[in-house]
């Protein structure tokens, strides 16, 4: 049955559960989040070809954070590096589907760790993903692809932003429904006094973090950029044209704004989610991304994918079972994570003084 005329029983669970997901998001709060320090907003953000400061993080906290499959030193493809959302570990997010599809294909992949379910804040985070570029790129001898859902979609972008040295290790970039730019729902879960995790400030709209991610240029030469998103996505708004979040337009990069109604007008059931996990048109696009030079081309998406339900790599009988679990690890963690009452300051090598 064709998707972009009726939900499948599988393809209905998912919005079910999406949509209940989006009531929690609106029950959370009514006002949007206005507790954000000023200090910032005038300071003039670093030149794009400082070099980024050291790590941080312990060196062996980052090497356990990084699993990969067992050929990443003998293959002929670039390494795929998963980043995954907020609230969810790598497993949640792509163990079920994206990891089964890349074994299939003999492709070699890692997943990175974010801490606390990527709930912390988002500028440690990126030293995780600096870290795996690097050595990624010195272990396979070869550039580095980046496929990140969501928040894990914008934190290797923040990394690229202020650690100039990664960007010649990374050739594609792909964002499922990346937070590029913020977002105006995830200012309903970082109401005034209760406020919400420091990585959720981080993806409100306008955020301190997001402006520093794209500043001076959003993309870099050499660097092909892959943005799908799906006007039906509950979480991450404005999300209705090429004009919205996830997308990408300044900067010398190669760069795809891509929804996944570009290739299936009539498609109504992709959500967030779903753009990250299933959504058999994102992997389409995604892997175009990966086997051509250059971004992902729509014209190239046969679109008899339009009729299918699931990714390769999803198990049907599974799917439910899978879909579920990852819906209710967000739920928990949205509704149980520690919360803060304003956005994590920027970090001093973010500024140009």
């Amino acid at each position: 049955m064709s998707r972009n005329r009726q939900m499948s029983p599988l393809a209905s669970i998912a919005a079910v559960l999406a949509m209940m997901l989006s009531a929690l998001v609106w029950s959370s709060g009514s006002a949007a989040a206005t507790d954000k320090d000023a200090s910032t907003d005038d300071r003039e953000f670093a030149p794009v070809d400082r070099p980024g400061p050291a790590l941080s993080v312990p060196k062996a906290t980052l090497a356990k954070s990084l699993v990969c499959s067992e050929n990443v030193e003998r293959s002929s493809h670039d390494v795929v590096l998963f980043v995954h959302g907020t609230t969810m570990t790598p497993g949640e997010n792509f163990e079920w589907n994206w990891l089964r599809a890349m074994t299939q294909r003999d492709r070699p992949y890692c997943t990175v760790a974010m801490p606390n379910r990527a709930m912390s804040d988002a500028q440690i985070s990126a030293e995780y993903i600096v870290n795996a570029v690097r050595y990624l790129h010195r272990t396979s001898g070869d550039q580095v692809d980046i496929l990140g859902h969501s928040q894990g979609g914008l934190v290797p972008r923040f990394a690229l932003r202020f650690w100039p040295d990664i960007r010649a290790m990374v050739d594609d970039y792909v964002g499922f429904g990346a937070t590029n730019h913020g977002s105006y729902m995830v200012n309903t879960l970082c109401p005034p006094v209760v406020g919400c995790s420091p990585s959720l400030w981080q993806q409100t709209a306008d955020s301190h973090f997001t402006r520093a991610t794209n500043s001076r240029q959003e993309t870099f030469a050499g660097i092909s950029y892959t943005n799908i998103y799906t006007h039906t996505d509950e979480f991450v708004r404005p999300s209705l044209d090429s004009s919205g979040t996830s997308s990408l337009h300044t900067g010398d990069g190669r760069i795809t704004n891509v929804a996944i109604q570009d290739v299936c007008p009539l498609d109504v059931a992709s959500e967030h989610i779903a753009v990250g996990t299933y959504d058999p048109v994102a992997y389409a696009l995604a892997m175009d991304a990966l086997d051509h030079d250059g971004p992902a081309d729509p014209d190239r998406i046969v679109r008899s994918v339009c009729a299918e339900l699931l990714m390769p790599g999803v198990e049907t009988l599974q799917f439910a079972t899978e879909y579920v679990n990852s819906m209710t690890a967000v739920t928990k963690e949205l509704v149980l994570h520690n919360r803060t009452p304003r956005e994590p300051d920027l970090k001093t090598y973010v500024f140009a003084g």
